[in-house]
């Protein structure tokens, strides 16, 4: 992000900025890691790695406390301004989106441990695993936007939410239907619904960072604008 900031006279600045944002790679790889794993636990109900991805919740907050801290001291004792301010107003705003992320896969864990303990649903995986490796790319990709400052990268991200809206409702209408055929399977079936709520929910997380990087590089807000809108409104600044 070198190329957004301004060439400070204080070199501890400089260094401050940099911390800053490799604190913010570092959390985002965690989570990127954590939604992987909490996915991967319930396709192979493997109830250790649930509770690893659990304990990872802690390193999460840890990092999201730290960088608040980070930006808090920086706004007060630099009073940055420009392209300053929005890297730290961005960054502020993403490492939530990124915490969210983690508390949707702790979730996902707890779901896990409910479902190896009542019995494995009889419908669902095939969705969890379809979607689940759809958000964890746009994880990915999001943070790869971020360290690149990569505009139609993180665009691209945004659109991708789309998609994953278009399988979790297919999902959601065939689970539904199942229940209503097989009442006895209900129990089962309704946390494998809540899992796949928890994997969308997380694809919209990861749009909203893309939106954050946006507004880091332009300086234009588009939370409210359509991810297929969002290369016509970039290109107006």
């Amino acid at each position: 992000m070198k190329e957004l900031t301004t060439d400070h006279i204080s070199q501890q600045f400089n260094n401050e900025l940099e911390l800053l944002r490799q604190h913010f790679l570092t959390m985002g790889g965690v989570v990127e890691n954590q939604v992987q794993d909490a996915v991967q636990a319930l396709l192979d109900a493997n109830g250790s790695l649930a509770e690893d991805v659990k304990k990872q919740d802690a390193t999460v907050n840890q990092l999201d406390g730290l960088i608040d801290e980070e930006c808090r001291r920086i706004l007060a004792k630099r009073q940055p301004a420009a392209s300053d301010l929005r890297m730290i107003l961005s960054i502020s705003k993403a490492v939530s989106e990124l915490e969210r992320m983690g508390d949707e896969a702790k979730k996902i864990a707890n779901l896990t441990l409910n479902l190896i303990n009542e019995g494995e649903s009889p419908r669902g995986y095939v969705e969890i695993n379809r979607i689940g490796q759809m958000v964890t790319r746009m994880i990915h990709d999001s943070l790869d936007a971020y360290a690149r400052l990569d505009i139609e990268a993180a665009i691209k991200v945004a659109k991708q939410d789309r998609t994953v809206d278009q399988e979790y409702n297919t999902a959601m209408r065939s689970l539904v239907t199942y229940m209503m055929e097989d009442p006895r399977s209900i129990s089962r079936v309704i946390n494998v619904i809540w899992v796949l709520r928890s994997l969308e929910r997380i694809g919209d997380h990861a749009r909203h960072t893309c939106q954050h990087l946006i507004f880091l590089v332009k300086g234009v807000d588009v939370r409210h604008v359509n991810p297929n809108d969002l290369s016509t409104e970039v290109s107006k600044k």
